[in-house]
């Protein structure tokens, strides 16, 4: 299963929830509403969505919600990779590599971590 189209906004829930878990919806409000300016309905309008997505969980515990990520941050950064690779490169991720070596400047360091990497992608 894929994990949910999870939007600009949501993520800095998401953000959150991958930091710590469970919070509680005071808990993100106080941290979202300082942060992001944004109001507690805003901040339960998009628990909602997520938890409507299946990206989130919650509990009841005593007066509380807890929540809590059903989607880790890996499953969701190999999503949007993919996303981003499909939608910008089609999918060629030797275009995208190569364009990025041509335009960022990398390290020493960076470049053997590089070499590194590739030589074990090749071994395996």
């Amino acid at each position: 299963m894929n994990p949910p189209n999870i939007t600009d906004a949501e993520l800095e829930v998401m953000k959150l929830l991958w930091q710590k878990e469970p919070l509680s919806a005071n808990e993100i409000n106080l941290r979202l509403s300082e942060q992001m300016q944004w109001s507690y309905q805003t901040i339960k309008t998009f628990l909602n969505r997520l938890h409507k997505k299946n990206a989130i969980r919650f509990e009841k515990a005593g007066r509380n919600y807890l929540y809590y990520p059903l989607v880790s941050y890996e499953e969701y950064l190999k999503t949007e990779n993919r996303s981003f690779l499909d939608r910008v490169y089609n999918g060629a991720v030797g275009t995208l590599f190569a364009k990025f070596l041509e335009e960022e400047s990398l390290s020493d360091k960076d470049i053997e971590e590089l070499q590194q990497l590739l030589e074990e992608k090749k071994k395996s």
